[in-house]
């Protein structure tokens, strides 16, 4: 095998770290330099490459090869209102976390969050070097939403929420804004961002003196809500999903690990045996 080096085979040792799952490229570059990493049984260099043939060790713990090469997972969650996505909530509420399937070895990434009283599309992956680009804006991935807005929406307002407005962390725009129906004071609108800064959709209308009272992500990048994936269910993405949304940040297509058609079947009982001895609150 191969010694610790600078020399330009294989990927860099935190690029492949972060992919695993086991944190961000910046937490793996501290964590080599705190002497947390081994490559081959030597204390790992800030900088060196590897590849599968090398063993690595965090922590004491060996990487498996198929870590080391980088199988991915998607997964696609169908977010109801009412859940915050964090693993755990110190207010005990439920968290979108609870009804993902169950890793070995590995972490769900969530991919961009959605605050408690949004809902919809919601990406988890295992690669976190794709979860990092997908979020980073210098990628412009496209976010779309379906939003209910009560009060009156003139030509004028559009405009400006199309030329861009500032908000209190700087300026922002809809890429796209598409009239889709609705009667009253109540309008539907789908509206496209090119970043996910916190509750932005909802602070743009805001700026224009109207409220947001329905908000569902239904798109980002190039993936979208099937029908068939109801509120609070989830499905996994096939190997040309999966390469389609790497492509879109300039990922190469690596092999797709989905759960077998048995553990999806386990999964599902799971989480309606859950439902059904969970007790209702009063």
């Amino acid at each position: 095998m191969s010694r610790v080096d600078n020399n330009t085979a294989g990927e860099k040792l935190q690029k492949v770290l972060a992919r695993t799952g086991v944190g961000s490229r910046r937490e793996m570059e501290r964590w080599i330099e705190e002497g947390r990493v081994q490559v081959n049984g030597e204390k790992a260099v800030l900088g060196c490459r590897v590849s599968a043939r090398d063993q690595i060790r965090v922590d004491g713990k060996l990487l498996k090869s198929e870590e080391v090469v980088g199988t991915r997972r998607v997964l696609l969650y169908n977010k109801p209102e009412g859940e915050v996505c964090t693993r755990s909530d110190p207010d005990g509420r439920r968290t979108v976390f609870q009804r993902l399937p169950r890793l070995n070895g590995e972490r769900w990434i969530c991919i961009g969050r959605l605050d408690i009283n949004t809902a919809g599309l919601l990406l988890f992956t295992t690669d976190g070097e794709l979860a990092n680009r997908l979020m980073h804006p210098s990628y412009s991935v496209e976010r779309e939403y379906a939003v209910r807005v009560m009060g009156e929406v003139t030509a004028d307002m559009t405009k400006q929420l199309f030329d861009g407005v500032e908000l209190d962390d700087g300026p922002a725009r809809f890429t796209d804004i598409v009239s889709s129906g609705g009667e009253g004071i109540n309008r539907w609108f789908h509206v496209v961002l090119m970043e996910g800064r916190n509750r932005e959709v909802r602070r743009l209308w805001e700026s224009q003196g109207v409220t947001v009272s329905r908000l569902k992500r239904v798109r980002y990048g190039n993936v979208f809500i099937p029908s068939e994936v109801k509120s609070g269910q989830w499905c996994e993405l096939n190997q040309k999903e999966v390469d389609n949304l790497a492509k879109s940040v300039e990922l190469p297509s690596r092999p797709v690990k989905r759960l077998t058609a048995d553990r999806h079947q386990e999964e599902r009982n799971k989480r309606k045996n859950s439902a059904v001895s969970r007790p209702r609150k009063r």
